[in-house]
């Protein structure tokens, strides 16, 4: 997905790349990319450039020879991968082979892309569950271990395979650390105490990481122990750098790759490295200091997350904090490795369990590439300058990520520094090599070809706007890193001026001053634009928790477009207008409290929260569908999923929200809000073409502040 940005002299333009997306297709399953296998010789690649054989590679002296559309360097044909050419000049196998016909594909790797020139073994899944007096007593432990039971028999495999080839592994801890061995040859597991937390080891290799289907006995066994072996603990402090590096020098020892799945609720104040204290202050907030809040408190977590990626270690972190927990420094791990973040705050298990459990079984039971590098390549005229995503860059050309998903997006930014032809175009191809689930290395290769103008009105009719601001979300929570928030938020506002002050300049018809000029691809810029201003990350406030902005910079980092623009601007459907005897979904309305109505039922989702918002004047027969009560009065505001009820109206309503949630990574906690309650306040909040309770700019506001830059440009 590509779109253009130009400011008043220059022009650049960016990508936004999902390296792993599932391809859609017609019946329940995704389409498999086909898989390339040359054997030994391993994938065709260009001498110079080193690109892979893809559509773009020009045939040429009856086949022998090919040039790369990349560099133009001209190259042998293999022996082996000779074919003629066609009157036209295409060789006949063209659309029998996918790297000749494809835009994706994969390419089984050789030795000399594997570590050591040796094969990988398969990943291995660690779960390792903070077992403090909070957790315990909650019932969180007893949980997890209950649903690990069920979801270990779904861990993911190859559509050839009968079982799966990932190993799993059990870590719990507090100040210390607990390895236990399920080795299947045991009558009991048994369990090793690791208290040196300063120099991690792990303590046992034999029976640490097995296969779930020849140990269950031994798994369950202890799945069902833990909770009752901690039951009297008093512990109430916790490590937290110290259980990464257990994991990882685990996955190590074992010379695989794989995921730490860590439950975690507390700030780690526990004497060891990587112990944080509350630095929450609020009189930071809109002075230069702010950017400390978003950064690391200890350089410890940088050293960690490296060394995790050199290792193919991705951390998944489930959080269920009460108080400030530090998410800047605990989730920076998670985010270089390629890892998920899930945050439960005040976490309750009858309310909470249903979207935590929900969230461990899709990020268990989900399709994962492991130890992963990816590199992008372009004809000349352009190249790659910057890349934001949930990775790590050692140099300035190789992202690394320990896993990549099909829910994590790159984001790439491009320069354009010399003449593109406007025939050939503006070629881009990505390669990612990782290790499948299987333990094969592989190459996924996308290739994408664009027309080039010389025209500037061309570049704003073929503007994608939602991948627009995928880009200006992530290199505006990437700049407060380092710069104020004031700063961030002028350059946003400058940049969407000059924008659209380009346009009017040089694109549009003559007009009146007063009027508003706005590209038909941009018509919403500035309304997507207001919205990331206004998002908790860009506004500093007392009110909003520095670790509530932490994770939703972290999120972002990582979303590709669709998420992005649902989370900027939420989804808003008026359901008391559903046809029940259509399958239609009633359309989207605008985000505003003046599209509501007393009488109106409406969901709101944004991918991270969905309310249902009940007017005062409710029909009680719409009601009496969707809760079973008579009345608005009647109507409770505690539940967190709709009853199952067995008419047309509640069906429909629980379809829609079932869909809205299928398309998403996270699971959305359901809230019920009726109109004039308390709870309101929260959902007025994604209104966001309205003034925020915050200080936000209402969108008719941000655009007479938008018409006024663009003004005192163009005089």
């Amino acid at each position: 997905m590509l779109f253009q940005r130009c400011a008043m002299m220059n022009l650049s333009f960016s990508a936004v790349l999902v390296p792993t997306l599932t391809i859609p297709s017609c019946g329940p399953d995704p389409t498999p990319l086909y898989v390339v296998n040359h054997g030994e010789t391993g994938p065709i690649r260009c001498n110079r450039c080193k690109a892979y054989m893809c559509p773009f590679m020009q045939f040429i002296e009856g086949g022998r020879r090919y040039q790369c559309g990349f560099c133009n360097c001209v190259n042998d044909v293999p022996p082996f991968f000779f074919q003629h050419l066609d009157h036209i000049g295409r060789r006949v196998d063209h659309y029998e082979r996918p790297e000749l016909s494809l835009g994706s594909y994969e390419y089984v790797a050789t030795l000399d892309y594997c570590r050591n020139n040796k094969p990988p073994n398969p990943p291995a899944y660690i779960f390792m569950i903070d077992v403090s007096y909070r957790n315990i007593n909650s019932g969180l432990v007893k949980l997890i271990c209950e649903e690990l039971k069920t979801l270990l028999d779904k861990l993911p495999r190859e559509e050839q395979e009968e079982s799966s080839a990932i190993r799993v592994g059990f870590v719990t801890y507090n100040k210390v650390l607990h390895f236990f061995n399920v080795k299947s040859n045991l009558a009991q597991p048994q369990m090793m105490v690791v208290s040196d937390v300063g120099e991690v080891f792990v303590p046992l290799l034999d029976g640490f990481l097995v296969n779930f289907q020849e140990s269950r006995s031994v798994v369950n066994n202890l799945l069902d122990q833990i909770p009752e072996m901690f039951a009297d603990t008093n512990e109430s402090e916790t490590i937290f750098a110290p259980v990464i590096q257990a994991g990882m020098e685990a996955l190590k020892a074992a010379e695989c790759a794989g995921k730490l799945f860590i439950f975690h609720s507390s700030l780690p104040t526990a004497e060891a490295p990587g112990k944080l204290r509350n630095r929450d202050d609020k009189k930071l907030l809109n002075t230069d200091k702010e950017k400390t809040l978003f950064q690391p408190q200890v350089n410890y977590y940088e050293t960690l997350a490296r060394d995790c990626v050199a290792n193919g270690c991705c951390v998944n972190l489930f959080l269920f904090p009460n108080q400030y927990v530090d998410i800047a420094s605990l989730g920076l791990v998670t985010m270089y490795t390629g890892g998920t973040l899930y945050k439960y705050n005040n976490f309750q298990l009858n309310s909470d369990s249903p979207q935590f459990l929900t969230d461990l079984r899709k990020d268990i039971e989900k399709k994962t590439g492991f130890d992963a590098i990816m590199r992008v390549r372009t004809n000349t005229g352009f190249r790659a300058t910057d890349f934001f995503g949930a990775i790590y860059m050692d140099n300035t050309t190789d992202v690394e990520m320990a896993a990549v998903d099909c829910d994590k997006a790159v984001t790439v930014e491009f320069k354009h520094d010399d003449k593109l032809n406007e025939d050939s175009g503006a070629l881009i191809q990505c390669a990612v090599l990782y290790t499948s689930i299987s333990g094969q290395r592989r190459l996924r290769i996308h290739n994408i070809g664009l027309n080039c103008s010389s025209q500037l009105a061309d570049v704003y009719k073929t503007c994608e706007t939602d991948a627009l601001i995928n880009f200006f979300a992530k290199s505006a929570f990437k700049a407060i890193l380092s710069q104020p928030l004031k700063t961030v938020r002028e350059i946003l506002v400058n940049q969407t001026a000059r924008m659209l002050a380009c346009y009017r300049k040089n694109c549009a018809s003559p007009s009146a001053v007063s009027q508003l000029i706005l590209p038909d691809a941009m018509k919403v810029l500035p309304v997507y634009m207001n919205c990331l201003l206004k998002s908790c990350v860009l506004v500093g406030r007392p009110e909003i928790p520095t670790d509530e902005r932490a994770y939703h910079r972290q999120l972002v980092m990582a979303m590709g477009v669709a998420d992005t623009q649902l989370f900027f601007y939420p989804q808003l459907l008026p359901i008391h207008s559903l046809d029940l005897k259509s399958d239609a979904v009633p359309a989207a309305i605008r985000c505003s409290e003046k599209c509501l109505s007393e009488g109106g039922t409406f969901i709101l989702a944004n991918g991270l929260s969905m309310f249902l918002w009940l007017g005062v004047s409710t029909p009680p027969e719409l009601i009496q569908g969707l809760f079973n009560v008579p009345s608005f009065a009647h109507i409770s505001t505690e539940a967190t999923l709709l009853p199952d009820l067995d008419n047309l109206y509640s069906k429909k309503v629980k379809s829609i929200m079932e869909h809205i949630q299928s398309q998403k990574p996270y699971t959305m906690k359901l809230m019920i809000v009726k109109q004039r309650e308390q709870p309101e306040m929260l959902f007025r909040q994604f209104l966001v073409e309205d003034k925020s309770i915050y200080g936000g700019a209402s969108y008719v506001d941000f655009l007479c502040c938008v018409h006024k830059e663009i003004c005192q440009l163009l005089n």
